[in-house]
């Protein structure tokens, strides 16, 4: 489902012409599409059935009214911080479907997620399982966990979001968790809910998810036999978009695979999905600032910049990018770059292009990891967040000003 599309030469979200958005809430500023979020969790959910948890990963994009949005089509939420946690709680989230995973929980994020009674935390260490068996003694609680396994399977993924390498820093090497779950088995404190995997982000090919859930299943048969009974199994997610020419797998191929490593085995599954839902339900739209010519090189500067939307100068990312208004000139390759001091500042690199100053354009495929990665950097007040639906549009995040970024600042002694 594309629901950002040109009519009449111009580019719309959904039934509204995305320049009408550009002239009330001025550029950069991110644009959601309602029916896009929706489409993708209801396929999704379908595919999977009923006996699968779809747990959207917040670190995606945590704007509070799409948050509200899964919770209402009835989402768990995959966090990894407390500040993620309140989100979730605040936007409506049942706290019975939240799983908490991350290397780094500290005590007071232990405390606030056992205090809200989730789902399971999600164990990358045994030096933080203790951690947690220890706070939820002291709690008079008994903490619902999982381990994460690290199944030394290679995603085929950009290197920084390949998360199931024994290079990585996640997970606990699968070698290791029979041993160690053993161990929790004996502790008062601890109840073992499940196990947990992940291997990475932006997966095309899905037969190491596969590979890395066939693994799981053995882990857990092995675990039957010991006697300790596991009530679900998390298989992560990373299931990738189409940014360029990419043919990303679709949910019913997703759950067909899952479905085969498993072997049909009945028991409760989770997956966290957060690019897959929302990357191409969002587009960042910019502004032409000025069409600049070093000779060999053409430079087209725009009002957003690496602050905005990082992914391309952090990974070097692909993002389609669109003219608002569709034109007959003839095009030219042309960096787009933004106002940032950094020569990694940009969004695209030798993209054909018809533009002059004051055009607008739209940055595609821009829902996932787009704002929620946004800095502040040069002191650029981070862009405004809108969704659209039909022929209607609201706020969910202004501008911020420029005053709010020193607030935290001042010192009211001097």
């Amino acid at each position: 489902m594309n629901t950002f599309h040109y009519r009449n030469h111009a580019l719309y979200g959904e039934d509204l012409p995305l320049q009408e958005i550009a002239e009330r809430y001025g550029t950069p500023c991110y644009v959601y599409s309602e029916a896009a979020l929706r489409e993708r969790y209801h396929s999704f959910s379908t595919a999977l059935g009923g006996n699968t948890q779809v747990c959207y990963a917040v670190k995606a994009n945590s704007n509070l009214s799409i948050l509200r949005l899964f919770a209402e089509m009835g989402a768990g939420f995959d966090i990894v911080s407390a500040g993620e946690l309140e989100r979730v709680l605040r936007a409506g989230g049942d706290a019975g479907k939240i799983v908490f995973s991350g290397v780094g929980k500290s005590s007071v994020e232990i405390r606030a997620a056992l205090n809200a009674a989730i789902s399971c935390l999600n164990v990358e260490s045994a030096a933080e399982l203790w951690r947690i068996a220890d706070i939820a003694a002291d709690m008079g609680k008994r903490a619902p966990v999982a381990l994460r396994v690290n199944p030394d399977v290679d995603p085929g993924t950009h290197h920084y979001i390949a998360t199931g390498l024994k290079e990585s820093k996640f997970g606990i090497p699968m070698e290791q968790a029979r041993d160690l779950y053993l161990q929790a088995a004996q502790h008062p404190a601890l109840e073992l809910k499940g196990i947990a995997c992940h291997i990475g982000s932006q997966l095309l090919d899905l037969t190491p998810l596969g590979e890395a859930a066939a693994r799981v299943r053995a882990l857990y048969d092995e675990l039957a036999a010991d006697g300790i009974a596991l009530q679900h199994l998390d298989l992560g997610g990373g299931v990738g978009i189409c940014y360029h020419d990419e043919t990303p797998p679709n949910p019913a191929d997703y759950a067909w695979t899952l479905e085969q490593a498993l072997q049909g085995l009945e028991v409760r599954r989770v997956v966290e999905l957060g690019r897959a839902l929302v990357g191409n339900a969002g587009v960042l739209l910019t502004r032409v600032e000025y069409l600049k010519d070093n000779g060999s090189k053409q430079f087209c500067v725009v009002d957003a910049a690496m602050n905005d939307l990082l992914r391309p100068a952090l990974y070097g990312a692909w993002h389609d990018i669109l003219p608002l208004h569709q034109s007959a000139e003839a095009t030219q390759p042309m960096d787009i770059v933004g106002p940032v001091c950094e020569s990694g500042d940009f969004l695209a690199k030798d993209r054909p292009l018809a533009a002059k100053a004051g055009d607008l354009l739209a940055v595609m495929s821009a829902g996932a990891y787009g704002f929620a990665m946004s800095s502040n950097y040069n002191s650029r007040p981070r862009p405004p967040e809108v969704l659209i639906g039909g022929h209607q549009h609201r706020l969910i995040r202004r501008r911020e000003r420029l005053d709010e970024q020193w607030a935290l600042e001042e010192n009211p002694g001097r």
